[in-house]
């Protein structure tokens, strides 16, 4: 089966886009390759067709594992790929173990073509042996600029991959991103352990996509002018939670021609769910959010991305602006700009992203007193933390605080994850013969017996259960957990602290931990104020140049760049 066959049988397209030939060609080749594509630039196609080429030649490499972080994006991929004929499986935090162990010997014994899985599950010893054991013919990293310290998004999680590589020799690696600066491209070679350099490279312009800063002091006006001028889906992007439930609140009130809806970290999984497929489908015009509505986007036709507030750098900008125009029709990209005040938030937000040291060292031993763990203990165990009681108890300030825990995980003292989601879990605490006793209902006994017979361990061990997601199942574990039947922890959206290294008498922040990265942080914040300030220069061209390619001609469409043709025709 040749690529082009490939493409043909299983995604219905006769011919590959921009790049992915090349790309695919690499792979097969055997060649470690780190592949820069634009957001909405088809990456999956980059490792799904070889991979099902290479299992067609040869089965020993039938199975290409997927290292991605994103969950929601796992799981749609995978449901994708199976509607297709295509067998995969997915492995990510908050699964059982029962349930991994059912995925990993589908992928051993089964016609399975991909593994999908978490970064985090790549710590755990047991995963790593397993991994030895299946037909892996090739890695791919998604998202790959997490594994750069000099990345906006660094996770310490993805160093693991590394130690995978190790495990399995001899099989190359796809790293893919839509946004890497020339050193952080060098990182992520460096790090994943490339036999050679190998980078492919589609141009980060887009023809049809124009670039505009607006200064203005009133910033909600502007965003109804745009959404009123401008028919079409769009995004508008703000920097927290609340900014976005009112700013969404004040739009549905002074423009009866929009439906729109608010979007944050802070809503369920369902609900997160519910609205994102109600504005794909079109029923939702206008989203709101933070930039927790991130990756897995896939809508083609949004006519216009506006941000609210400066993000902290042109990486995540240039991303955000990108999921605009993606049918190739005319999009706009508005950013907007209240010179002193957005400076001024971007000053403090430089003082809170890197706090002084001695706060750090402050928050994580008062963390460890509010989790009580003791000197030398801790290792491996993993804690709900609810940050606004632990800065109410400890007397720390919410922001910097949430920085320190940041800091703290790339130091590896601990893994904090922010906004993490507890999946429902239920432990049966009265031994079957004697729930008799207990005069439960029938809709109670049947619920019970289904848990009994679906979840094995649940008397020994909390089980996580999908089941209590329905409302109706909801109340009737209450109401189990109520009489001392089960013990039952509800869905919650909430951070958690793990800890990588017992708890330590003293922390160490080297050079390359704190000030190096401050001083990275800091430029990046430079670089982003220096695109909005400017009026002299091409934007599309600035944005260019930041990523490497210095000899791009100007946009001609940009507001700088109508500007100046204005300016020339009126001399």
């Amino acid at each position: 089966m040749t690529p082009q066959e490939a493409l043909k049988t299983y995604f219905g397209y006769d011919d590959f886009r921009p790049l992915q030939e090349e790309i695919i060609d690499s792979i097969l080749a055997g060649l470690d390759t780190l592949a820069l594509m634009p957001t909405g630039g088809g990456k999956s196609i980059c490792f799904q067709v070889p991979t099902l080429v290479m299992g067609n030649e040869n089965p020993e490499k039938r199975l290409c594992l997927v290292v991605t972080p994103l969950i929601a994006l796992m799981r749609d991929q995978v449901e994708n790929l199976k509607a297709r004929g295509i067998h995969a499986a997915a492995v990510y935090t908050g699964m059982s173990w029962d349930k991994q162990r059912v995925a990993l010997d589908n992928c051993l014994y089964g016609p399975y073509h991909f593994l999908y899985c978490s970064p985090e599950r790549l710590e755990s010893e047991e995963f790593r042996k397993r991994l030895q054991d299946l037909p892996i013919g090739l890695i791919a990293v998604d998202e790959a600029h997490c594994i750069s310290q000099w990345g906006y998004d660094f996770r310490p999680s993805y160093l693991n991959i590394a130690a995978v590589r190790e495990l399995l020799p001899n099989v190359p690696v796809l790293a893919l991103t839509a946004t890497a600066t020339p050193e952080t491209i060098d990182d992520i070679q460096a790090k994943l352990g490339f036999a050679s350099p190998n980078v492919l490279r589609k141009s980060f312009h887009r023809e049809n996509l124009i670039y505009v800063v607006r200064r203005t002091d009133k910033k909600e006006e502007q965003v109804a002018h745009i959404l009123s001028r401008v028919p079409g889906s769009a995004i508008v992007y703000v920097r927290n939670r609340k900014r976005a439930q009112e700013l969404s609140e004040w739009l549905n009130c002074q423009l009866s021609i929009i439906n729109c809806q608010f979007y944050h970290a802070g809503l369920t999984t369902k609900e997160r769910n519910e609205r994102q497929e109600a504005w794909t489908r079109g029923d939702t015009r206008v989203i709101v959010a933070t930039n927790a509505f991130g990756m897995g986007i896939d809508k083609p036709d949004v006519r216009v991305v506006i941000h609210y507030d400066l993000p902290s750098h042109l990486e995540s900008y240039y991303q955000e602006a990108g999921r605009a125009g993606r049918d190739g029709k005319t999009a706009y990209a508005v950013l907007l700009y209240k010179e002193q005040e957005d400076k001024a938030k971007m000053h403090k937000r430089a003082v809170d992203t890197y706090p002084p040291k001695e706060f750090v060292d402050q928050v994580y031993h008062k963390t460890m007193d509010f989790l009580q763990i003791g000197a030398g203990s801790g290792l491996g165990h993993r804690f709900a933390l609810h940050i606004d009681q632990l800065c109410h108890v400890m007397k720390l300030p919410v922001i910097q605080t949430y920085s320190a825990l940041h800091i703290l995980t790339q130091a590896g003292y601990i893994d904090f994850e922010e906004e993490h989601e507890t999946q429902p879990r239920v432990q049966i605490t009265v031994p079957r013969h004697q729930l008799g006793e207990y005069n439960l209902s029938r809709e109670q006994a049947e619920l019970l017996d289904m848990l009994m017979r679906s979840y094995t361990g649940i008397y020994t061990d909390m089980q996580y259960v999908r089941e209590a997601d329905e409302p109706s199942n909801h109340d009737l574990l209450v109401s189990l957990a109520q009489r001392g039947i089960i013990t039952y922890i509800p869905r919650s959206v909430g951070c958690s602290l793990t800890m990588t290294k017992e708890r330590q008498t003293e922390i160490y922040l080297s050079p390359s931990i704190f000030e190096e990265r401050q001083e990275r942080f800091l430029s990046k914040l430079h670089a982003m104020l220096e695109y909005a300030d400017q009026t002299q220069f091409c934007r599309e061209q600035l944005l260019l140049a930041y990523f490497g390619e210095t000899s791009a001609v100007p946009c001609g469409h940009c507001d700088v760049c109508r500007e100046i043709a204005h300016r020339v025709i009126a001399e």
